[in-house]
Order: C-alpha cells, then structure tokens, then sequence
C-alpha cells in the first residue's frame, strides 16, 4: 500500500485540493490530525505505510524517520508553507529523503504584510485609531512620534525572496534602507540601491528592524537580550518570519523600559500566542494572528505546490524548491 501512498500529517485548511491534486496524480492521499512525533508514526502506519509526507506543522524528528523511512518507507517531505524548521533536514538527507517547501505562494502577502506593519508603527495609526474611539482628536500625539520615510533607516535582516521584495518597497517609500544576510553577496545589496551591513551595524543604526531570516540554532532569538541593548532607542521592531527569531520575554521588557519604541508581530514562540503573554497588554505592539501570508489566491495556491512537490518528485522529476539536494536522487516510478 505505501507505494502509492502519501500522508497528509496535519493541515488546518479547509480544502480538500491537497488530496485531490494526489489523487489527479493516481495516487492514494490519507489526511490525518498529527501533531506530535508519535501521531506522525502512527499515522503513517495506519495508512500501511507511505512514501510521502505532507506536513504543515507536524514534526519530522530523526526519531520520526527512524520509524517511517527507508527504500519500501518515506522517501519524500514535502511542508505546506515557506519555514521548514519542523523537519530534521539533516536526518532526512542521510537517509536519501528529499525534503521540499512551497517558497514563492505568499511572496507578495508577506511582503505587503510587512510593509503595512512598518508603516503603521511609523505613522501611529493603532494608538490614533484609539485615541479616536475614545473621543480624542489629537494629530499630533503619536508616540513615539510619525517618522519621514526619507529620514528613517529600516534594517532587513535576511535578503531572500521576501526580504529583498520588503527591501524594494521600503525604497520605493522612501526609506534608507541597510540589508544584513550573510549569505548574498554584497555587491548584489549594492546593485539593488540598499546598502549592505553587518548585524552589529545594522542593529546600532536601523530606526526599524524587520526579520526575514530562516529559524536555526544561529538565528534563535536573534533579538534577544544583549542584541536588543545595543540597538537604537526608540526602535522598532517587526516580525512576519518566524516568531522565535525574538526572545519575547526581552522584547516585552525592552518596550516596558522604553528602549524598544514599538513592535509588530506576525509571529510567535507558541501559536496561537499565550493569553498570559505580556505582549498583549503592551499598546506599543501590534499583533496579528500568523496572518501575513493569507489571501484568497494564497490559500488556494498552498496545498496545491505542496502536493506537486510530493507528485513530482515521487515521479523522479525535478523540484527546485528540494531545500537538501545531497539527497540520493530518487528512481522514477
């Protein structure tokens, strides 16, 4: 039964165009609700076993491969969304499994997202839509205060596909803007009109700090509180990557000194956020619910890319979104 077989491990839309996109393949799609390593393994073997994973949020452990790969086993992930922290790439690599993300599905919301976080801090406009409901007419109360796009500097921290799309609208704005990604050549930043820089530069002189970097043990509340001390202050800070990119605990701290003027989070450490969490009791924090990627056209482009990943690499065609191309290249069917 597993070669023909793919499991859906978790997937919180609605649709049912993941399974019907396998299906149109001639392949048989199992959706179930995992959400630990143990559901994981579970799920593949009540499916009698499988050869692909769709996963959004589940874990894909070394312990999880150790169960359900191998030649007559799983032998492709493929994650519903951008980040793929949740897989071990590293063990699947070494076992010969290709692991897949859908990269380009939400460029334009996550960047316009961004955008809109970066100019709402920068205008003032949640603590003017509240001084408005609560009778007030105040222009000139915004605190900290509206910026001039052409006097503030935004640091982008990560230039990939969103990154660099957030970096040319901030320019189009007006803005100065400094690009940090130890990973592009500078001359790249250059020839795009930014100005590259490293972290420390960038954290002592950005008025604005947006995150677009990948979660990984070096990227693990890369604001934290030692970074945090030597930025700017009054700085802003905005957040639609991945939420534990930021110690939230030092970033709640940093606001209530009044060190940290505002920030703007997508994301978060635990989703959904907390009700406990002090960052929801502090106005300088704009919050939205994981959302940046949403749109109609996003949400329906999703679970489709994901299950091609699958469909095509099970066939032995080529994916350019493999994040392990190490991985023993797989026969076709």
């Amino acid at each position: 039964m597993s070669a023909d077989t793919v499991v859906i491990t978790d997937c919180d839309l609605p649709s049912t165009a993941c399974e019907d996109t396998v299906a149109a393949a001639g392949l048989r799609a199992v959706r179930a609700a995992a959400r630990t390593e143990e559901e994981v393994v579970e799920a593949v073997r009540a499916a009698g076993g499988a050869q692909a994973l769709v996963v959004q949020w589940a874990p894909v452990t070394e312990r999880v491969l150790d169960a359900v790969a191998g030649p007559d086993g799983v032998r492709v992930v493929s994650r519903m969304g951008i980040g793929y922290d949740m897989v071990d790439v590293a063990a699947a690599t070494r076992r010969g499994v290709a692991v897949a993300n859908t990269p380009t599905y939400c460029v334009e919301e996550v960047a316009s997202h961004t955008l809109a976080m970066v100019l709402g801090l920068g205008r003032g406009l949640s603590g003017y839509d509240r001084g408005v409901r609560a009778g007030g007419w105040a222009p000139t109360a915004a605190r900290p205060p509206a910026v001039r796009p052409s006097a503030t500097t935004v640091g982008v921290v990560g230039y990939g596909r969103i990154g660099s799309e957030v970096a040319r609208g901030l320019a189009a704005l007006g803005f100065r803007v400094l690009v940090h990604d130890p990973l592009v050549p500078a001359a790249a930043v250059e020839a795009a009109g930014h100005r590259p820089a490293t972290l420390e530069e960038l954290l002592r002189t950005a008025d604005v700090i947006t995150l677009h970097a990948p979660l990984t043990d070096d990227t693990r509340h890369l604001l934290d509180r030692d970074t945090l001390a030597v930025t700017k202050s009054g700085v802003r800070v905005v957040n639609t990557c991945r939420g534990p990119l930021v110690d939230e605990e030092a970033l709640a701290d940093a606001i209530e000194a009044g060190h940290v003027g505002g920030a703007a989070l997508d994301v978060f450490a635990t989703e959904p956020l907390p009700a406990d969490s002090r960052l929801r009791t502090l106005d300088a924090v704009v919050l939205t619910p994981h959302a940046a990627w949403f749109s109609p056209q996003a949400m329906a482009d999703l679970p489709v890319h994901t299950a091609r990943n699958a469909v095509d690499l099970l066939a032995g065609r080529h994916v350019p979104s493999v994040v392990n191309p190490g991985f023993a290249r797989l026969p076709a069917r």
